[in-house]
């Protein structure tokens, strides 16, 4: 070769790598700012001829794909949701303005095939610059559509959420927020005003909002296991610690009462000489009252905290999404610094400003099954190029021990008491040992109450965790409301167990 056409050669290749390290910028690297300014049309362009890539649940079913057109002499890819209401708020939605939500905005790159790896970029501007098409990664998820399914029929369209976890690994087999929608509607003409409108029973909640990690629920005597969990490991009480009964505990001069008997609302339980496991078993609040005036704001509020409480659970969604768990003041997550600022008594079974979200009660059910470790929950299983290599693997991780192993196998023995014979009957599998807790939280002043119910199973040996919170049942009580609909979800989980 001649001095001449050598210098040709390498002018043509600095011009190439010149015009892939622009494009490279100004498509990867300047993407965000780009995609800020609503008049560049091009960006808008460039993204839908990118082939997303699929979400698809753990069986392979389909949850979101694309579909095809020709236009203008290109081909553009627009989403399609197969499952049309399913996990809408799980999965989010991609639309061809370029609008993200759910897991469509948190794994944007992976599925655009935009993920920072230098390799991939490169090879991304060649397949544009050659004309063929830019093919995202394909995500599968941990959600079993059977489980989902069945945990948004058992919601029947009243406002409230399903989540059901592996108690060892953290995987979300569920997350079931009611009322849904069609994902399908947001592209159509006045499809998004029509999911606005859709509000479900309750009235108030929006299809919008994930319930299970934005829903804001007074937890009632759901949090009587972390009381509990405060008593137990500070070493201040065991589960055989005697209690007097009268009906009510006295907190600030006023007779705080148990809670109305179900098959009764107007008449209050008594129980007189009783041991604090059956005080969880039957959910005695002067019990926990008298716990809580024992222990102070101050600690039970620390053992919150422990659990995950004040911190936003670590789940592959959205920041915005997901809302920490605690005593909010006017609207606001609130930690005292003065603790005598806080009811104890009526803290220790999940009244005062406690709210808490359905999975970070799911993650305190599961820190229990698990030995007192608590798993970090997770949504994304793995994520897999277009040539069917694996780019990244979730591997289980916990966020650290929270009671001792004594104080979770003593919780767990009593929550199978209030299976077998309290409040969470309802919950009861024949032949498999359940362990729950109902909640049935006030409401204002009327007779309406946030049902709850928490649970793993098998008892003996945990395997699954189902949190269940059906909003403003009139009388409707934990026990009979939404331990039917855990027992129901955990028997499917159990018969597709592998």
């Amino acid at each position: 070769m001649n001095k001449q056409l050598r210098h040709i050669s390498v002018i043509a290749l600095v011009l190439l790598a010149v015009l892939i390290g622009a494009t490279t910028y100004w498509q990867t690297w300047a993407q965000a700012g780009l995609a800020d300014r609503k008049d560049n049309q091009t960006q808008l362009i460039a993204r839908l001829t990118v082939d997303r890539g699929k979400i698809l649940a753990s069986d392979g079913t389909v949850l979101a794909t694309n579909r095809s057109h020709r236009k203008k002499g290109l081909t553009l890819f627009t989403r399609h949701y197969p499952q049309n209401d399913l996990a809408p708020q799980v999965i989010g939605y991609s639309t061809s303005a370029g609008n993200t939500t759910g897991l469509e905005a948190t794994l944007d790159d992976y599925l655009t095939g935009a993920n920072t790896d230098l390799s991939n970029t490169l090879q991304q501007e060649l397949d544009r610059l050659g004309g063929r098409t830019v093919r995202g990664n394909n995500v599968i998820l941990t959600l079993r559509p059977a489980v989902q399914r069945l945990a948004l029929d058992q919601l029947a369209g009243r406002c409230g959420a399903v989540v059901a976890l592996d108690a060892k690994t953290g995987a979300v087999y569920a997350m079931a927020s009611s009322p849904t929608y069609n994902a399908n509607l947001v592209e159509q003409l006045h499809g998004y005003a029509k999911v606005l409108k859709i509000q479900g029973a309750c009235g108030d909640a929006s299809a919008l909002q994930n319930n299970a990690t934005q829903g804001l629920y007074t937890p009632g005597s759901t949090f009587k296991l972390i009381t509990a969990s405060a008593a137990l490991d500070t070493g201040k009480f065991t589960p055989s610690s005697p209690f007097t009964d009268p009906g009510y505990c006295i907190e600030y001069g006023n007779k705080v009462f148990n809670s109305s008997a179900p098959d009764s609302p107007s008449s209050h339980e008594t129980f007189g000489n009783v041991t604090l496991s059956e005080g969880l078993e039957h959910s005695i609040n002067s019990v926990f009252c008298n716990v809580g005036k024992a222990l102070g704001a101050q600690t039970i509020l620390e053992y919150a905290k422990r659990y995950g409480f004040y911190s936003q659970p670590p789940i592959d969604l959205p920041p915005d999404t997901i809302k920490p768990s605690g005593l909010y003041k006017d609207n606001k997550l609130w930690f005292p610094k003065d603790f005598s600022k806080v009811d104890p008594g009526r803290l220790a079974f999940g009244q005062e400003r406690m709210v808490a979200t359905p999975l970070q009660m799911a993650l305190v059910a599961a820190t229990i099954a698990n030995g007192g470790v608590q798993p970090k929950p997770y949504l994304v299983q793995k994520i897999v190029a277009p040539d069917g290599s694996t780019v990244v693997k979730t591997t289980p991780q916990t966020l650290g021990r929270v009671i001792k192993p004594q104080t979770a196998a003593e919780l767990n023995q009593m929550m199978q008491l209030v299976v077998q014979g309290g409040t969470g009957t309802l919950a009861q599998i024949p032949n498999v040992a359940v362990a729950g807790k109902t909640g049935t939280a006030e409401v204002g002043n009327s007779n309406y109450y946030n049902a709850w119910f928490v649970s793993f199973a098998p008892a003996d040996h945990p395997r699954y965790v189902v949190a269940v919170v059906v909003a403003k049942q009139l009388n409707g009580f934990g026990g009979s409301i939404s331990a039917p609909i855990a027992k129901a979800v955990l028997e499917k989980l159990l018969a597709s167990r592998r």
